[in-house]
């Protein structure tokens, strides 16, 4: 299998295909649960070190348990109503029970986790890298829509992560160590440094704590060289999205926006084609 794969590209690409589907949707349910999880562990952290009574305990809930369900009617879903994208089509958008309508959050985060494991099989053809790199895209879509939604990076994501890219690169898998170690460094303290600047003149807080990590975990796996870039198309992105929702008038200056998304797409695209941007780059500008 592992000879077929790596001499059938295309039969790598759909194999990323599908396996993106097969993920987006446990990313659907990783991004609904595990902020709900987190909210209820720090509940129980506050009434502990608040010595108040502990709260009440529910049925067990985690990320598996309980059964995938309608948030309406509480209508378990069913095996033929829970394959990606399918599932959606056939049951033309709402629940097979109540009728009520389902997101279409859902299927659209099937499709993007397909079509980004399918960029990074076609990129990186079968081996580790691509291995390597579809985890790290599928970490990256679940922040982003935690974020989105949640204004929360979790650390719980983040952090593995981090260390998954520095252990990588103790084999030279993208970069040095050195570099992935200098990489996490800069990247942590490079927005740690815009976060305390723009506190001391404002008085406000810029940017959270979890982008300071997440821009980290990016130097993990790319190196530092990857932080230049990261750090310039973010910045692009969140000025250009940040102008279109003010002039949409979605926005005004005083709301606060996820940062976390437009790292996590500067920071993937950077991991992929940093080297070409960048050389193209000079090669304009000389």
């Amino acid at each position: 299998m592992n000879d077929f794969l790596s001499t059938h590209p295309d039969a790598f690409i759909v194999c990323g295909l599908i396996l993106g589907l097969l993920v987006g949707s446990f990313i659907n349910v990783l991004v609904w649960r595990l902020p709900i999880m987190l909210a209820q562990d720090w509940q129980s952290q506050a009434c502990e070190l608040l010595d108040l009574p502990a709260p009440t305990q529910g049925p067990v809930y985690n990320l598996m348990q309980p059964r995938s369900h309608c948030p309406a009617c509480q209508h378990s879903l069913r095996a033929w109503e829970n394959i990606p994208l399918l599932s959606y089509l056939f049951l033309r958008g709402k629940c097979s029970h109540c009728k009520t309508s389902i997101s279409v959050r859902y299927p659209l985060t099937e499709v993007a986790c397909a079509a980004l494991s399918a960029v990074v099989a076609w990129h990186f053809g079968f081996g580790l890298q691509a291995g390597c790199m579809l985890l790290l895209t599928w970490g990256l879509l679940a922040i982003c829509l935690i974020d989105i939604e949640h204004q929360l990076v979790p650390d719980s994501l983040v952090f593995p992560l981090l260390w998954l890219g520095l252990l990588l690169n103790s084999f030279s898998t993208f970069t040095t160590l050195e570099q992935a170690v200098w990489g996490a460094a800069l990247g942590y303290a490079s927005l740690w440094s815009v976060f305390w600047i723009f506190k001391l003149i404002t008085g406000k807080d810029g940017m959270g704590y979890g982008d300071f990590k997440l821009l980290a975990m990016l130097g993990a796996w790319g190196g530092f060289t990857v932080l230049p870039l990261t750090i310039l198309l973010s910045s692009l992105l969140g000025a250009l999205v940040g102008v279109g929702l003010l002039a949409m008038r979605r926005a005004n200056t005083s709301t606060p926006i996820p940062f976390a998304p437009y790292l996590a797409i500067a920071g993937w695209i950077a991991l992929l084609w940093g080297g070409q941007i960048t050389g193209l780059y000079w090669q304009i500008s000389v």
